[in-house]
């Protein structure tokens, strides 16, 4: 895949997305399958996410005798970059993964082909539907992933550093602002678009049978993450110039 072949897929799909039919029935399958389906391994790699960060940040915190500080410190790691990256990386392996695997099982069985003959645009029919899905979905999960971080924090901030829930809920609303809150979800907004489009492309562009289905979910996924992980620097990099 080179870069200027994905520069024009990137345009294709972009003005598809926009193009009627809104195919509300193909839409509202690929929500389910990423919102619904999601939202167990969000919660729990949520919940023990924020109790990990929360354990750590408490002991250095300890040295200084500032644990009431923990709940400010972790809502901002979770708002600003724990929340999407890892939010992303576990869809990039469960929601990203699925779509190559089901795309490229479509493309060498030639039912893709068969949509073709029947003048259906492939990307208006597969892609579509799970960007804009994904687009939805994915930011929102990441809200949860946000919020249920702030309970393993309370509870580790609780039970194991003697911090009174109303301080830690007191650091939480003064230190965590809003614009840290969409710093996030715009992060999550934007890892979405990337991470549908590129399991999309990796599934219409597999060949060879089972083992080519195999090779490029392996490469949707090797892919996506290197590129949520560039995109996550060069966003973090600009805003910080920005601001400065």
């Amino acid at each position: 895949m080179t870069i200027g072949s994905f520069v024009l897929y990137l345009r294709e799909v972009c003005r598809q997305l926009v193009r009627p039919p809104f195919r509300a029935r193909e839409i509202w399958q690929q929500l389910e399958s990423i919102g619904n389906q999601s939202l167990p391994i969000i919660l729990l790699t949520g919940f023990f996410t924020g109790a990990v960060f929360g354990l750590q940040i408490g002991g250095i915190f300890m040295i200084f005798r500032a644990e009431s500080l923990m709940g400010g410190a972790t809502g901002i790691a979770l708002a600003t970059e724990l929340a999407p990256l890892v939010t992303a990386f576990l869809l990039i392996g469960r929601v990203g993964a699925a779509m190559t695997a089901e795309i490229s099982t479509m493309v060498v069985q030639e039912q893709v082909l068969a949509l073709e003959a029947m003048a259906v645009n492939p990307l208006h029919y597969l892609v579509v539907p799970r960007v804009l899905a994904s687009m939805v979905m994915m930011p929102l999960l990441c809200g949860v992933f946000m919020a249920i971080g702030i309970v393993g924090a309370l509870i580790i901030a609780l039970f194991l550093y003697d911090v009174d829930q109303g301080v830690f809920f007191e650091r939480v609303n003064t230190m965590v602002v809003p614009h840290d809150l969409i710093v996030g979800l715009r992060k999550m907004f934007i890892f979405s678009f990337f991470i549908s489009v590129i399991c999309c492309r990796r599934g219409l562009q597999a060949e060879g049978g089972a083992k080519g289905v195999g090779l490029a979910t392996t490469t949707a996924v090797v892919t996506s993450l290197l590129m949520i992980l560039c995109i996550d620097f060069l966003i973090s990099y600009f805003q910080i110039r920005w601001i400065s």
